[in-house]
């Protein structure tokens, strides 16, 4: 009889085991998404409901907690039935497809995050958030008007110096968006003391955060989070399972795609309206590529003017095609009424570029003031304008990366005005 029962008691916790293993999507999900396949779509996964002694001991000594423990550095990387059913999603579900395409876009876009977070103080693992908010796609747009690769909503953008307007979207911009998505996070994490609670309000925003804590009577993640939005509840636990598979892939048999954008550009910056279609006609590059380098000009039209001018990404050109840069950008057919020419630098900063003589006599007409707004750092301010951040604090006396509101920053670029040769000021998303 005894021998009896210890079967029928392995049977049962074996089934839960299987039980737990499986992803149940909560159905008001479809809801959220709009018509775009996107890793946020599975911020409500959620555990089959286990016995809680069962539940601990499947994951007591689980590989996973181990592999996530080693992982771990700034950001605690808990693991749980939460994040497994999220790791579950993305390893064994209908999410796995995703992954390889990701791995590829990622060669790209994490080396902005990373030069964004380490100069904001942000942990480097929190780049891995910009996946499960948009699948890093600078075009994303949810169903309440989230937007670009970090999901920023028009007012929040805002308040973070991110415009809006006929012709840009800077919440597009993967580099401008970075460096505001680093800066609430920063405001977070100092505000709540926990990298988790700075991730959970990140999607919930701060308010909801702190009625949690209070209503909890605790300062954690996991204590307060049954008293969090449903979608929050989630939130977290993907992200931990997005860093994890990011990091494992390998172990369960998953491989990168090739990354489908060049990783070696240039940077140009305007002062008057230029076509990227023109510009990428003239240069002989793929109109589509040139577009998902610059996802923030919504109509294709840079926007640029003597008092803001704009940067542009190009694929990175031989000598040879500087010329035809040159006229791509000053050619009657590609300005609306304004008839500024433009000044140019190249991201490698190795390069040296002969500047046109015609370009330079007139370049010092471009913008030579920029007034900080909120949320803004010297970097982010010197690639807006595609100069070195290290210019920029020597012209303005500042030591360190801090922007004040409200201050104006010099932008001269003495190197331009006088003809001499010009070197480019950033790279924006080089890959050696």
């Amino acid at each position: 009889m005894k021998k009896l029962f210890t079967i029928i008691l392995c049977v049962v916790a074996s089934q839960s085991y299987k039980a737990l293993a499986q992803p149940v999507l909560d159905t008001t999900l479809a809801e959220q998404i709009s018509g775009q396949n996107y890793l946020q779509s599975y911020k409500r996964i959620l555990p089959a409901p286990v016995a809680a002694q069962i539940q601990q001991n499947a994951y007591e000594n689980s590989a996973f907690r181990v592999r996530l423990d080693s992982m771990q550095k700034d950001v605690p990387l808990d693991y749980n039935e939460f994040v497994q059913a999220y790791i579950n999603a993305y390893t064994s579900g209908s999410r796995r497809g995703d992954i390889p395409r990701i791995m590829g876009l990622s060669k790209y876009y994490f080396p902005i995050y990373e030069k964004a977070f380490r100069e904001a103080g942000i942990p480097d693992e929190i780049k891995y958030l910009s996946i499960v908010e948009s699948s890093l796609d600078p075009n994303a747009v949810s169903r309440v008007g989230a937007t670009g690769p970090w999901q920023f909503m028009f007012a929040t953008g805002k308040n973070y110096g991110l415009n809006v307007n006929n012709y840009v979207d800077e919440r597009r911009d993967p580099i401008q968006a970075t460096y505001a998505a680093a800066a609430y996070l920063k405001d977070a994490y100092q505000e709540f003391g926990d990298w988790l609670l700075a991730i959970a309000s990140y999607n919930c925003g701060k308010g909801s955060v702190e009625r949690a804590m209070q209503q909890a009577n605790a300062v954690d993640f996991w204590s307060i989070r049954q008293y969090l939005p449903s979608e929050t509840r989630g939130y977290v636990p993907a992200f931990i399972a997005t860093a994890y598979i990011m990091k494992y892939y390998n172990q369960h048999g998953i491989m990168p795609q090739a990354c489908n954008m060049n990783l070696t550009t240039d940077t140009v910056v305007v002062n008057k309206f230029v076509s990227l279609n023109n510009v990428a006609r003239v240069l002989n590059i793929d109109a589509n590529e040139l577009a998902l380098l610059n996802p923030a000009y919504t109509k294709r039209i840079v926007n640029g003017t003597t008092k803001a001018p704009r940067r542009v990404v190009i694929p990175q050109l031989g000598k040879e095609k500087y010329g035809l840069l040159y006229s791509a950008l000053n050619g009657d057919a590609i300005t609306e009424r304004n008839t500024q020419p433009v000044y140019a630098t190249v991201a490698d900063e190795t390069t040296t570029v002969t500047t046109n003589n015609n370009v330079a006599a007139t370049t010092s007409k471009v913008k030579t003031q920029h007034v900080v707004k909120r949320g803004e750092t010297l970097s982010g301010i010197a690639d807006k304008y595609g100069i070195d951040v290290e210019d920029l604090r020597i012209w303005n006396n500042i030591r360190g990366n801090k922007a004040t509101p409200g201050k104006k920053l010099m932008l001269s670029a003495p190197n331009l005005a006088t003809g001499k040769p010009a070197t480019a000021g950033k790279e924006l998303a080089m890959v050696k």
